[in-house]
Order: structure tokens, then sequence, then C-alpha cells
């Protein structure tokens, strides 16, 4: 049968647009990165969290991150399940969590592990970290593409008191994030633990719902808390990294240039936060007692020590941890 004329030139022109389309190179496919942080916006983790996404941003391989600060897309402690139901791209995972799944790398979580910033960096990218990191990825089908250092964490009250050993905190409430391992390291400080998440904790201070948290001194002044405390006890109990973590599907399903964008832009933004709170944490002190009047206190550290030692002895849950690695990073 002979096609009308029209529509033989129709069908010419449309072989000749597919020909030509397919002649195109593939698009990338457009992905946006929601990341997730308990965090408060005015802190380094954040800001560093920003310089990710504008990193990316600049890269123009077909991804969009989107930064969401204070809990305010998941609650505190929901970010990682939600990871794994594919119902978020990224979060700042933190130890714990990944102790929550994974209980042999529960000793990441112990108090006074490690003794200092440059020690918690040399263990997280050594053998040691890149274990961790691949347990990680098999185990909890999450990518780790970089770590951050939140800080070490200071005990931080409503009122202040005489503090000298673990003792003197007998009773005190003191919020801790609420996975088993930080209620006990809040026990290994001689505190009654109370879980809650971090965007409660100032309403609670100043109710007197809490007597005290434990943060980074730089989160304690982003976060305000001067405004409903009256003095930080420097326990250095927690040189603390956190993660930038991702859905491996999610990640594994990204072109090898988007997903090197990813990690660079990672490294970057991590760096930057490592860099100024490290920086910052060498006078953050001085201006919380200048500018707030914040009573800041050095102690003995010997009485808690062997307190937390104590504590962790007893522990039914370090039974799971692997003491091995523990004692290696610890010097034992």
């Amino acid at each position: 049968m002979t096609l009308p004329r029209l529509t033989r030139r129709a069908l010419v022109a449309a072989t000749a647009m597919a020909m030509g389309l397919a002649a195109l190179p593939a698009l990338a496919q457009e992905h946006t990165v929601r990341f997730s942080t308990a965090g408060p916006a005015g802190d380094f983790l954040y800001r560093g969290m920003e310089l990710f996404a504008q990193t990316v941003a600049e890269a123009n391989v077909g991804v969009t991150v989107e930064t969401y600060p204070a809990s305010s897309l998941f609650r505190q402690g929901t970010e990682v399940p939600a990871i794994q139901r594919g119902n978020l791209e990224m979060s700042t995972m933190a130890v714990p969590e990944i102790a929550a799944q994974i209980p042999e790398w529960g000793f990441l979580s112990r108090a006074f592990l490690f003794r200092d910033y440059d020690h918690m960096m040399e263990v997280m990218s050594g053998p040691i970290g890149e274990q961790m990191f691949e347990d990680v990825a098999e185990q909890m089908d999450i990518r780790i593409l970089a770590v951050a250092y939140l800080g070490t964490r200071q005990v931080a009250l409503r009122e202040a008191r005489d503090v000298t050993t673990p003792e003197d905190l007998n009773g005190l409430r003191l919020r801790m994030p609420g996975s088993p391992e930080w209620l006990l390291l809040g026990e290994s400080l001689g505190v009654e633990p109370t879980p809650m998440a971090m965007p409660e904790v100032y309403v609670a201070l100043q109710t007197g719902a809490i007597d005290g948290q434990e943060n980074p001194m730089t989160i304690f002044n982003a976060a305000r808390f001067y405004e409903v405390s009256e003095q930080v006890i420097l326990t250095s109990h927690m040189v603390q990294p956190v993660f930038y973590a991702i859905s491996r599907p999610f990640f594994d399903a990204l072109s090898p240039d988007q997903q090197q964008t990813l990690r660079d832009a990672a490294q970057a933004g991590a760096a930057w936060n490592n860099e100024h709170r490290y920086a910052d944490e060498q006078s953050v002190a001085d201006r919380l007692v200048s500018e707030h009047g914040v009573r800041i206190d050095a102690v003995d550290l010997a009485p808690f020590y062997a307190n937390a030692d104590r504590v962790y002895a007893e522990a039914d849950m370090v039974q799971e941890w692997n003491v091995e690695l523990m004692h290696q990073i610890m010097g034992d």
C-alpha cells in the first residue's frame, strides 16, 4: 500500500530524528542527595557540609546536594535506618550507630579511647579505619566517604558545682544520645545518663529537666548552651569522629565521575571542618569565660579513668567488642 505524501515525509523526518538522537552522547541522570545531621546550623560540621554541597554543585556532574541541620529532616538516631530503607541518601553517622549493627566496633564509643585529635585521625586513616569502612559497607550497605572531627567532648552543667571525682557527679541527670553505648559512657562518668535528642537539649536545660549535657565546646558554643549552663568540666572523655556516610546502593548507581566528585567534595568538606574546629577549640574556652561568664574547670582525670575502667570491665556489652583492637588503640 502506498502511504500518503505527508505520512511518508513524517516517517522520514521521525527516522532521521531518531538516528540523530542515537548519535548524541547519553546524558547523565540527575541525582539529588539529601544530607541530614543533628548538628546545629552554626556549627563547623554543618558549614563543612555546605562546602561539600557547593563543591558538588560547581563540579556540574548531575548531582545536587541538599543539606539539613539540627535534625530538621530526620530525627537524630533515625538517619541510618532511613538510609538503609532508601528514604535518605546521606548523614553524619556516629560510631554508636555503627556499633548498634556491628557490635564488635562498639569499643570506638568507649570513654578515653583516643588521646587527642591526632591520635584519632591516625587510627581512622590507618588499617583499623579501613577495616571498619569495609565492614560498614558490607554489613550495613553504607559507604563512608570522609572522617570529620566533631570535637573533644566535655561535661557541662546547668548549675556550677565543685567536681574532682566521678562521685561528685552522682545523681546528676546528664543528657546523652539514646544508644546503649552512649548510656554506658554516661555511667562511666558517674552521672545518671538521660537519653534525649539534641534539638530538645536547650529547653531541657532551661527548664531544669536535665542537669547538664556533654558535647564538644565548639558545639556548646554554636548551640548557645552558655545561655542555660554555668560550668564546663574538662573531662575530655571522648575524642569523637563522625562520618560522611552515604547509601551504598545509591552511590554505586552513580557514574564514576559522579562518585569521584562526591568523594573529593566529602574530603574537602570534612577537612574544612577538621581544620576550623580544631583551631577554634584552642580558643573557645577563653571566649566562653570572657564573653559569657562560663566557669571552666580542669580536673585530675585519674579518678575518671579508673571509674571508666571499672564500669567497662563489668558491662556485658563489652563481651561483643573487639577488645584486641581496643587495647591496640589505647596502647595497653
